[in-house]
């Protein structure tokens, strides 16, 4: 029991001496743990608010153009841009812009829009889809090669199917008619027989065949 006693002793000691070498360090420890838990719960709130605000504006935004009230609508995307560039409810809003701008004739003020979309979208599947509706500005105003340069630059993978089917009509107004007709194929390939889309596309590899004959 002596013994026993002994240890317990001695184990107390060395505990005591370890806390007191120690202590400071484990304390610190403590803290900088509690204010990463508190710091990291500020900041999700923080965030959470931020999104809540931005969905609020862009619920604004879609009000106003649908009362039709277009100059308060636009001030509500302007505020989105500036103060929450980084909130997908600011990409939503800007091509939602850019539709209206098309609509309007107004192509170039369109294709602005969707570029700062591209370069604040941080999702790369939100950001392929600006990408192909640019394409599709490009291509309406004529501008086959920029078309063709910015569906390039979208990642593999990413919308194949529409992806190719956009780059056979760049090609065909750049007047590429067999790699045109490739791209159509591979469109058909991605998106399968089932797709709506796939009638169409054979209409166009038709529309280039007959075309082709007429040339010949």
């Amino acid at each position: 029991m002596a013994f026993d006693a002994y240890d317990d002793y001695e184990q107390s000691e060395r505990v005591q001496k370890w806390l007191r070498e120690n202590g400071l360090s484990i304390a610190v420890g403590i803290a900088i743990g509690l204010v990463g838990i508190f710091g990291l719960q500020q900041w999700r709130r923080h965030q959470a608010n931020n999104e809540a605000a931005a969905a609020t504006l862009y619920q604004q935004a879609q009000v106003a153009l649908a009362s039709g009230k277009p100059t308060a609508a636009t001030a509500f995307v302007d505020e989105l841009m500036k103060d929450y560039a980084k909130s997908p409810y600011a990409l939503f809003a800007v091509s939602d812009r850019a539709k209206q701008q098309v609509q309007d004739k107004q192509l170039d003020k369109a294709i602005a829009s969707l570029q700062w979309a591209e370069a604040h979208a941080t999702d790369p599947v939100l950001k392929a889809l600006v990408e192909l509706r640019m394409a599709r500005v490009q291509l309406a105003k004529g501008d086959g090669q920029a078309a063709l340069a910015t569906l390039e630059a979208m990642p593999v993978g990413q919308y194949t199917g529409l992806n190719q089917e956009l780059r056979g009509d760049a090609l065909v107004k750049l007047g590429r008619a067999d790699d045109a007709r490739k791209a159509y194929q591979a469109a058909m390939a991605a998106l399968g027989e089932d797709a709506p889309q796939h009638a169409v596309l054979q209409m166009k590899i038709d529309d280039l065949a007959v075309a082709g004959k007429q040339g010949a």
